[in-house]
Parts: structure tokens; C-alpha cells; sequence
């Protein structure tokens, strides 16, 4: 393919793993697709491949490519891996709890390829109703997680105002016996890795007994156990997500939560903290079951556990990515009910004294400039690097946004940063620090 080791050598991979060797090989034009992958497996290259690819074939002007999303979530995710593709490609990104404007004066430049919900897809069209005229590649990305939400009748009107589309892409993470008929599929290529353990991640699980009354503890001294690395909590409601954050604080770990109740910049700082490394530990409901990919993730602990099996593999899917061996943990008290994978897991006890881990490496930094202020990374780095008695390897992972930019850096020098940093000029712009 071409570009492909540009793309490669952008995101930092070596090489194609064999899912994604084999979706290249045996795509049609003029056919469609079904992907059918674990969780964790690669699914978002393996299409967002495809996506160039028929993007470089094209002639065409405008939405060219649409990729459907049941989750701002995931949206945002294929948005990062596809600009790390190739920064210089238009992409819009459109979801419920965005601002409506933006998303617009976005999509008046005509961008290429445009990533979004089912709902604000929607929105779109009907006050643009040519928008998808051009649009010849649809991709509907965890397309069983759409159909769970009940998204039937806007997926309907979505393939419908793709009234020109050559390819239709699905990808899956569970099994599907029988694809609706609305889809319409062309003839359609079926790739099927839920066979083979090939790609599966490489999963240990134990399990911790616990009485009721002594489940947070056992929480707590799980976490020190695991000590001092990347952790996800996982919990059923967004009130109990709130009340164990606090608790653990309470006991000396720094945690952040993570649900649906939150605002969304809120979320997107929230996992910004996260993959920077100026966070460790995630509690959360089954909104970071999908569409996040969090470098050294490797710990999942079920406080609560889900009402479906199949839910337990998506939560579990955050751990062992990347070819990374995955740990996986359940808190059980005689009232709770357990996926049948912990049946025969290890028991482990928690019958010694943990130390807390150790704080984040990193705290976030916060700079009141970003794109719209023509400010980049580069520009960011230069300035930081020339405040007194800071270097290079003070500093971290940098997010730029549309108004404001992120950067994480060591804990030691944050302060410092913030406070020598504030008032002084970036492209001309006079910016504030300030420690989130």
C-alpha cells in the first residue's frame, strides 16, 4: 500500500499484526466488509488503513469517508490514531456534547473524512442535507455496541443519505449471527478472528474474597498490592464511581473518575491525565470499556460486576493491548455475581501490609493558547525549555486544542513551570499556567 511505512513510522509500529496484514489482502473494491476481532486486537488501524487507502484512490471532493460511532469515546480515539496517520489529512470529529458551531464551520471546509455519533451525524444532515453525497466509504465501527444502544433507525437514515457509497465497512467485537437487513451489504468479505486465539490478549485472572462489609478495603489494598502502575476500577453506576474515587483519596491514592455524568471536556481531561501519565488510577463505569487505548493499562479490577457476559470482555479488553500481558482482578462477596472466566481464577490474599504507591511522575499543565492561536507543540517545547532550570526530560505529553493546550510535566518541576511560565508570550500571544 502506499504511504504505509509513512504511517507506520508516524504511529510508531514496526509492522502490521497479522488481522490487519490479512484485512489489507482481502479487501474488494467494489465489495464490502465485515471484521469480526477481539477487543484490543488492532480493529482501528486495520479500517483506518482501508480508509486512506480508498481516500488516496479517490477524485472526489468533499465527505468522502464517514466513519459511524456508537460513543464520543471511541470518536475521539479513531480522530488521534487517524491524524497520527497523517497529520496533514482533514478530519472532522462530531459528537453530542460538542459545540454545534465548531462542528459547522468544520464541516464547511469540506472535510475528507468526518468521524462521528449516530445522533449528531444526524443533526448535520438535516440542515445539510448534501452532505454525504460525495461519501463513498462508510465505516460502522463496533457496529454489535450500536445495535446494543439501539441505534437501528438512525444507522437506517445515516446509510440512506449515503445514497453514492461503494464500500460499507462494519467491525465487531462480539460474534454476530445475523446482520440486519437495512444494511443492504454488497457481496460482502467476512473476516472472522474469533476463532483463533491468535490475537487474543494474553489474560491472567485472579480473584480476591471478600466480605461486604470490607469490600473498599480490600479495594484499597489491591491497589497497593498492584502498586505502582496504570489501574482501571470498574463500577455499574456513576454514584459508586464518585464515592470510591473519594474514598481511596480519603486513604492517600490519587484516582480520577470517569462516567457519563461528566462534562465533556471534563472526560477528555480526564483520559488526557491518563495516557500523559499525570494519573494512574481510573475509576470508572463501562464508558472506558470501549474505544480507549491507554498505553500500560494492564490492571482491570471489577469492584462491580457488569450485568452482561459479554461486557466483561470489553472491560477486560483495556488490559493486554499492544502485545502486553494483561491482569485481570474480581472483588467477590458472597452477593456478587461473577463471570464464568472467574471460576477457576487464582485467589489471591491481601493479608499483608501494602505501601501506598508512589505519586504520578507527571502533573498537567494547562496553557490558555492552542490551534486557533496558531500555536504547536514545537512552539510550547522552545518556550518551556527556556524558563530557568527546566530540561528536556522534565517534559512530557503534549495535547494542543483549540483554545488551550496540555502538557504534562515532572512532578518536581510543575510548580516552578506554572509559576515562571505565566504572563510570557507564545506566537505573540500572552498565555497563563496553571497546575490541573
Amino acid at each position: 500500500m502506499q504511504k504505509l511505512s509513512t504511517y507506520l513510522d508516524n504511529l510508531k509500529i514496526e509492522a502490521l499484526n497479522p488481522m490487519q496484514e490479512q484485512v489489507m489482502d482481502q479487501f474488494v473494491n467494489g465489495r464490502d466488509f465485515v471484521l469480526l476481532s477481539p477487543t484490543g486486537s488492532g480493529k482501528t488501524l486495520a479500517f483506518s488503513l482501508l480508509v486512506h487507502k480508498l481516500l488516496l484512490e479517490s477524485n472526489k471532493t468533499g465527505v468522502q469517508s464517514l466513519i459511524v460511532v456508537p460513543t464520543r469515546e471511541l470518536a475521539l480515539q479513531i480522530e488521534t490514531v487517524i491524524k497520527q496517520m497523517d497529520p496533514h489529512v482533514n478530519v472532522a470529529c462530531i459528537y453530542g456534547g460538542n459545540n454545534n458551531q465548531l462542528e459547522k464551520d468544520k464541516l464547511k471546509q469540506q472535510p475528507p473524512i468526518v468521524i462521528g455519533t449516530p445522533g449528531r451525524i444526524i443533526y448535520h444532515i438535516e440542515r445539510v442535507p448534501d452532505l454525504l453525497v460525495n461519501c463513498e466509504t462508510l465505516v460502522l465501527d463496533e457496529f454489535d455496541k450500536s445495535l446494543e444502544l439501539g441505534f437501528q433507525d438512525q444507522l437506517s437514515f445515516i446509510i440512506a443519505a449515503c445514497r453514492f457509497v461503494k464500500h460499507k465497512i462494519l467491525t465487531s467485537a462480539t460474534d454476530m449471527e445475523e446482520l440486519p437487513e437495512f444494511l443492504a451489504l454488497n457481496n460482502p468479505v467476512k473476516l472472522d478472528y474469533f476463532d483463533g486465539d491468535k490475537l487474543r490478549p494474553d489474560l491472567s485472572y485472579y480473584k480476591v474474597i471478600s466480605s461486604t462489609k470490607l469490600k473498599l478495603e480490600s479495594l484499597f489494598k489491591l491497589i497497593c498490592k498492584i502498586g505502582n502502575e496504570r489501574v482501571l476500577v470498574f463500577c455499574n453506576h456513576r454514584e459508586a464511581v464518585e464515592h470510591i474515587s473519594d474514598i481511596l483519596e480519603g486513604k492517600g491514592i490519587d484516582s480520577i473518575p470517569y462516567h457519563g455524568g461528566l462534562e465533556q471536556f471534563v472526560r477528555e481531561l480526564t483520559i488526557t491525565k491518563i495516557k500523559n501519565g499525570s494519573q494512574n488510577i481510573l475509576v470508572t463505569t463501562d464508558l472506558a470499556a470501549r474505544g480507549l487505548d491507554i498505553p500500560e493499562m494492564n490492571h482491570v479490577i471489577h469492584y462491580q460486576f457488569p450485568y452482561k457476559d459479554e461486557d466483561f470482555i470489553h472491560r477486560n479488553g483495556r488490559a493486554g493491548r499492544n502485545g502486553q500481558k494483561g491482569y485481570i482482578y474480581g472483588i467477590l462477596t458472597e452477593e456478587d455475581r461473577a463471570a464464568k472466566f472467574l471460576d477457576h481464577a487464582e485467589t489471591i490474599t491481601l493479608d499483608e501490609f501494602y505501601p501506598l504507591p508512589e505519586p504520578p511522575a507527571y502533573r498537567t499543565l494547562r496553557i490558555s493558547a492552542g490551534k486557533k492561536q496558531k500555536v504547536n507543540k514545537i512552539d510550547i517545547v522552545g518556550y518551556i525549555l527556556n524558563l530557568p532550570d527546566i530540561d528536556k526530560d522534565d517534559l512530557g505529553v503534549i495535547v494542543v486544542k483549540a483554545h488551550d493546550s496540555y502538557i504534562a510535566v515532572k512532578q518536581e518541576v510543575a510548580a516552578k513551570v506554572a509559576k515562571t511560565g505565566s504572563n510570557g508570550k507564545i506566537k505573540g500571544n500572552k498565555v497563563r499556567i496553571n497546575l490541573i
